[in-house]
């Protein structure tokens, strides 16, 4: 019972930023930040099938993969498209990826100064989510009905620098709809999740 307190304790404080009304009462987006990212950090696994844009500037690469994970396990992304890498796998667990594929390799290289790769993207999308500082948050209405939308951020760096995470979900379920990476200010992931499942 503690951790789920403490959990909630640390959601509010860094929900600090999010909304940014002014008022002391709490938006109706803010109460469902807050509640989508309880319900986040309760999950056990979940599963999607996500197409990703990788932005190197001179170069964009377009992915499709099916991705799962379980608590206290490894994230799996295995890669459905393009056909040529079709079956890579990689293994994220522990801070360590490991790509298993017979021969071929998929281009890993930095999207940002930070060192974040394309095949660590969803996990970053994630760990935001669950536990990054919620900078603004809003609903947005759009041909998918309404979406929850969320920015993450660090703290200290104002908005458009450093790395930020900006996540859509679906209004009512708070299924994982859409994520976008940027770093100082330019987009360089873009993440459409469909088939999304959390248990």
């Amino acid at each position: 019972m503690g951790k789920k307190l403490w959990a909630l304790f640390a959601a509010l404080l860094l929900l600090a930023g999010c909304g940014g009304s002014g008022t002391a009462g709490v938006s109706k987006a803010e109460e469902a930040a807050l509640s989508a990212r309880a319900e986040y950090l309760a999950i056990t696994s979940c599963a999607a099938t996500v197409d990703m844009v990788a932005d190197y500037g001179e170069r964009v690469y377009t992915y499709r993969a099916s991705v799962s994970w379980e608590q206290g396990g490894a994230m799996v992304l295995t890669v459905l498209e393009p056909e040529n890498i079709a079956g890579l796998t990689a293994r994220l667990e522990d801070g360590e990826s490991y790509l298993d594929y017979d021969g071929a390799s998929l281009e890993t290289g930095e999207l940002s100064g930070t060192g974040l790769t394309p095949l660590e993207a969803v996990p970053a999308v994630l760990e935001a989510l669950r536990s990054g500082y919620m900078a603004q948050c809003d609903f947005e209405s759009g041909e998918d009905g309404e979406q929850l939308w969320i920015l993450c951020r660090s703290p200290e760096n104002p908005a458009g620098s450093g790395t930020e995470i900006a996540l859509w979900l679906d209004g009512e379920t708070h299924d994982l709809t859409r994520a976008e990476v940027s770093s100082d200010g330019y987009v360089v992931m873009q993440c459409t999740f469909t088939e999304f499942t959390k248990e």
